[in-house]
């Protein structure tokens, strides 16, 4: 029996839930304490390289299939919903792509997931309030150090006012070391009153 985007039912029910986002101190949670501040983080979904998360991402990013990045979204943002420790948030924030990379995807992939988060849980999205000014090379095969050096200067807010008292939800596909939310987290640290929490696809 078929679902969305190919996606078959069994396959949807089977998906590895990670069920902690209402755990504060969840494994996505820890992996940034003492580095940032978040008022909450979690995933979605446990990310293993050859399991069927990370076809479905795969699909997404680079076989051109929205259609499974929005049903990822919708998931999301029902676990979202459901969960009281992200109440407050008032925006979402997908991590942005460097121009070329997203002229040459055809989009940005987090942007999609907004996207599909948006039909299930109507927060404004505010994608152009955070930038990334450096192309930085793929993190897949680099330590945590090498991933840290490679973004920590690839983002910048343009404009700092507009964001200020908001909590804002960054939205990835997959967070493994954490690095690329500590570079937007970093770029973000000078706006007044800013509150970051943290919501992806997946953990590995």
């Amino acid at each position: 029996m078929r679902f969305e985007s190919g996606i078959c039912l069994h396959c949807l029910n089977d998906l590895p839930l990670t069920r902690f986002h209402s755990d504060p101190a969840n494994p996505v949670a820890r992996l940034f304490w003492g580095k940032i501040d978040l008022q909450a983080a979690s995933s979605l979904l446990h990310f293993q390289r050859t399991g069927k998360v990370q076809r479905m991402l795969h699909r997404l990013k680079y076989k051109q299939d929205k259609e499974v990045g929005l049903l990822l979204g919708r998931l999301m943002g029902q676990a979202i919903e459901e969960c009281g420790r992200f109440a407050t948030v008032d925006a979402l924030l997908a991590v942005p792509l460097h121009p070329r990379k997203q002229r040459s995807r055809g989009y940005n992939q987090s942007q999609v997931l907004v996207e599909g988060i948006q039909e299930v849980w109507p927060k404004e999205a505010i994608g152009g309030d955070l930038l990334r000014v450096v192309q930085t090379p793929s993190q897949t095969r680099k330590g945590r150090l090498d991933r840290w050096r490679n973004v920590k200067e690839a983002f910048h807010v343009p404009d700092p006012g507009k964001l200020a008292g908001r909590h804002v939800l960054i939205i990835d596909d997959v967070v493994t070391t954490g690095a690329t939310i500590e570079g937007c987290a970093k770029a973000l640290a000078d706006v007044p009153g800013l509150r970051l929490s943290l919501f992806t696809a997946a953990c590995a």
